[in-house]
């Protein structure tokens, strides 16, 4: 199968980054951000998450950040709602996209949200209908495709069959995610084959941790399987609670230096972004977690 000749990469470094900061961040800040992503060419921004902010104390203020971003035309301005209450919310700050999320691990399930798979999926129902009412786009997310730090390996057919559920809820694109970073460029292949049978490809996204160093090749599996859409984060923002000290998302930068490479359109501009990713560390007070970011300032 040739490679895509476009990729669109849906930035998640304003929500699942920042949401695993330990200092507080203002809406100012967060705001920044988000207009920075937009000036180097992202088309798809995850902005925030309206949930509690006693579960998640980053994600307060998500819609006064919705209120308050520069909105560029044609590009989606997104956020995560795990329940109704959460889409209402989303859908009072004007947002037009929204994601919801289930894992494909029964443990995994239990200890994140405190509830199983199938009943985690239930809680959906309500917020899919509220978002076809509202003409309201839903993406899904998978998380613990490729590993689960309390299972151990998954079961690809476990993961296609909560895929499914999630596709035939009505969302229009579900990313599959290694949310420990575990998984190899072998497996990757054989979990999008297995997927892609109660899927559509062109439905499938990924979305890879580079905890174990695995992330741009787990991609480049990808691409040979047809995926040309993958979840990534500006500067390597967000750590992986599983792992101490490990590496979480995969950096924005070092994806686009990869897909850069091969040819493949993204319409991303990487210098603006090295600055978005430079600035938002430098206010953190954290090394970038970007490889190309860090070898462009040393050069």
């Amino acid at each position: 199968m040739p490679l895509p000749t476009q990729v669109r990469l849906v930035e998640v470094g304003p929500r699942d980054g920042l949401q695993n900061e330990k200092q507080p961040i203002s809406v100012a800040d967060k705001v920044r951000l988000v207009d920075d992503l937009s000036a180097a060419g992202l088309s798809y921004i995850e902005v925030g998450s309206f949930v509690s902010p006693k579960w998640v104390p980053q994600m307060a203020g998500s819609a006064e950040v919705f209120a308050q971003i520069r909105q560029q035309p044609g590009i989606t301005y997104a956020a995560l709602t795990p329940n109704l209450i959460g889409f209402e919310g989303a859908l009072a700050a004007g947002v037009r996209e929204v994601a919801v999320f289930a894992a494909a691990s029964e443990a995994f399930s239990q200890k994140n949200i405190n509830c199983s798979i199938s009943e985690s999926l239930a809680r959906f129902v309500p917020v899919m209908e509220a978002a076809k009412a509202n003409d309201i786009r839903v993406r899904g997310y998978v998380s613990c495709v490729l590993g689960c730090p309390y299972d151990g390996a998954i079961d690809p057919q476990q993961v296609a069959a909560v895929a499914a559920e999630l596709f035939a809820m009505g969302c229009y694109e579900v990313s599959l995610g290694d949310t420990i970073g575990t998984g190899t460029a072998g497996a990757t292949r054989q979990l999008i084959e297995v997927v892609a049978g109660q899927i559509p490809r062109d439905k499938i996204a990924g979305h890879f941790h580079d905890t174990y160093g695995q992330a741009l090749a787990n991609i480049y599996a990808s691409l040979l399987e047809g995926v040309s859409v993958f979840d990534s984060s500006v500067a390597g923002l967000g750590g992986c609670p599983y792992a101490k000290g490990a590496s979480g998302n995969v950096s924005t930068e070092d994806v686009l230096y990869m897909l850069n490479g091969l040819g493949i359109h993204t319409g991303i501009e990487l210098d603006q972004l090295i600055i978005a990713g430079q600035r938002i560390c430098a206010l953190l007070a954290r090394d970038n977690g970007s490889r190309v970011a860090r070898a462009r300032a040393s050069a």
